[in-house]
C-alpha cells in the first residue's frame, strides 16, 4: 500500500532553518507530484509548495524565497528546505502525493518556530 513518511520536524529558533523530508513507497514516484502541505492548530491545511515529476516546482506566496523543495526520484523522497522561519509558521506539515485523480496523504511532521 501508499505509505508517505514525514520526518525531520521539530523546534527552530525564528529565523532558522528545518530540512523536512518525505519517503515514499507503494507509488510509482516519478509519475506523481509531490506537495508539501501545512496545518496550523484551528486553521485549515494549506499548500506550501509542489514539485511535478519532471522536477517543475510552485509555491504559496508566503514559501517564495525561503523555502525550497526537492525531490529524488531514484530514492523516492521530496524534501522542503525551510529558512528565515517566522514564529507565525508552526505547524504540522504533510507530504502529499497526486497522480491522476489519486491523493495519497504522510501522517505529518511537527514544526514549532520558538525561541
Amino acid at each position: 500500500q501508499v505509505q508517505l513518511v514525514e520526518s525531520g520536524g521539530g523546534l527552530a529558533q525564528p529565523g532558522g532553518s528545518l530540512r523536512l523530508s518525505c519517503a515514499a513507497s507503494g507509488i510509482i514516484f516519478s509519475q506523481n507530484t509531490m506537495g508539501w502541505y501545512r496545518q496550523a492548530p484551528g486553521k485549515q491545511r494549506e499548500v506550501v509548495a509542489a514539485a511535478t515529476g519532471s522536477g517543475s516546482t510552485n509555491y504559496a506566496d508566503s514559501a517564495k524565497g525561503r523555502f525550497t523543495i526537492s525531490r529524488d526520484n531514484a530514492k523516492s523522497m521530496v524534501y522542503l528546505q525551510m529558512s528565515s522561519l517566522k514564529p507565525e509558521e508552526p505547524a504540522v506539515y504533510y507530504c502529499n502525493a497526486v497522480s491522476g485523480r489519486r491523493t495519497d496523504w504522510g501522517g505529518g511532521t511537527k514544526v514549532t518556530v520558538s525561541s
